[in-house]
């Protein structure tokens, strides 16, 4: 099943979002993106796609919500989320204008959001599998401080339908190692945590390490955040969220107009990524 993971395709995907030039909400390359992603997810038999409407700072945002619904239709509880920011910023760069400059974000979440798409096409041809709601959200201004997936999270009812977040934020970039850190919130979040490390090795991935990293409040700034931090088990995977080590060199293209195609270094960490964040979507959504 993993294998069915196509790297052309994520390759595609990456070339294509990052070719609107900025996906930054006030760019005109925004809307050129959700278009681009409503249409690769509308050849996708099973996905029911809308878009979710809300604003940060009075600038439109625009979440993409894509589920993918068992054969019985979707349960009360359960559902898996899986999620990736698609906006990008490149505010790093002096004098950077967010409405008229360039912000490529290849890996910063051009990645994420490739992979998401993946997800989506082969997580949909499973669909007569599945016992679980997959929901896969393409959320917008995570650069504002994870505005898009917090306005998702106040649509939902209570007590929460969501029993897991797995969240891909900057996975391409490494040319020593292929690490990633696994960051969870709160003690309600470690059963999620041990079985994204579980299935690392259970199907040989091969990301290593794979660094689990505490996160106790909105300070790490990933869509993760506000889900894990309303009690939600949620995690993300990212290159490195913190200080560089022997194994991340650092990305100095990070938050930059250089954030493009070439500086997607690791294209097998990027695939592995993908890889595990399948392996858990489909171990949940299977499950009762």
């Amino acid at each position: 099943m993993l294998e069915r993971l196509d790297p052309a395709r994520l390759d595609a995907h990456l070339a294509a979002l990052v070719g609107v030039v900025s996906r930054d909400p006030r760019h005109p390359g925004h809307e050129k993106a959700l278009a681009y992603l409503e249409e690769q997810l509308g050849r996708i038999d099973g996905l029911a796609v809308r878009r979710q409407l809300a604003t940060a700072g009075g600038i439109p945002l625009t979440n993409l919500i894509a589920t993918i619904d068992p054969p019985g239709g979707a349960p009360k509880d359960g559902w898996v989320l899986l999620a990736a920011h698609y906006d990008s910023t490149a505010n790093r760069t002096p004098g950077w204008r967010p409405a008229l400059d360039p912000a490529p974000g290849a890996d910063d979440n051009g990645t994420g959001t490739a992979s998401l798409l993946e997800l989506a096409r082969v997580l949909a041809a499973e669909r007569a599998t599945l016992r679980q709601r997959v929901v896969l959200a393409f959320f917008d201004g995570e650069e504002l401080f994870f505005k898009g997936a917090a306005a998702y999270l106040v649509t939902l009812p209570k007590p929460y339908p969501v029993a897991a977040v797995v969240n891909l934020d900057m996975i391409g970039q490494n040319p020593i190692a292929d690490r990633l850190d696994l960051i969870w919130y709160l003690q309600g979040s470690a059963a999620l945590r041990d079985r994204v490390v579980a299935a690392n090795d259970r199907y040989a991935i091969g990301i290593r390490p794979l660094n689990a990293q505490f996160a106790g409040d909105a300070t790490t700034i990933l869509d993760a955040a506000p889900f894990g931090l309303a009690g939600i088990p949620a995690v993300a995977l990212v290159e490195r969220y913190g200080t560089e080590d022997a194994t991340y060199p650092g990305n100095p293209v990070f938050h930059t107009v250089n954030d493009d195609v070439a500086h997607v270094t690791n294209k097998r960490l990027w695939l592995k990524a993908t890889k595990l964040t399948l392996a858990v979507a489909l171990e949940l959504a299977r499950s009762r």
